[in-house]
């Protein structure tokens, strides 16, 4: 047997799998600096902006509902509803002290007459 100690070390295998690492990392260096992947978006001879206003729905700390502004009862705000196209935006503004069910009950009366554009506004925390 031949136990003679190793006088050399082939360190080219090491070179290539750090010359591929850096490869990678310099390849997504810049997706994660910016968090997005840079585009060139194509052009158009003109843009549009759809500017559209969402419907209010308003929940008070007493329950009293207002819809954009008006104040209105359960029975109807269904059928305020009922009467808008199925694409309208609402956005559903409630106290935070209110009752969670009257929360749930607006929902829900969104929720079954199908309509699936809503936000709900809430205010930032400042730490």
């Amino acid at each position: 047997m031949d136990d003679e100690p190793f006088e050399t070390l082939n360190v080219i295998p090491f070179v290539d799998i750090m010359l591929v690492l850096l490869t990678m990392v310099l390849t997504t260096a810049n997706f994660i600096a910016t968090g997005r992947i840079p585009l060139a978006l194509p052009q158009a001879s003109q843009t549009k902006v759809e500017k559209h206003k969402d419907i209010a729905i308003e929940i008070s700390a007493s329950g009293a509902l207002a819809f954009d502004g008006a104040p209105v009862e359960k029975d109807e705000l269904e059928g305020r509803i009922k009467a808008l196209p199925a694409d309208t935006s609402f956005l559903v503004r409630a106290d935070r002290t209110t009752q969670f069910q009257n929360f749930v009950d607006v929902a829900d009366l969104l929720r079954r007459l199908n309509f699936s554009k809503i936000a709900v506004q809430t205010q930032s925390t400042s730490r």
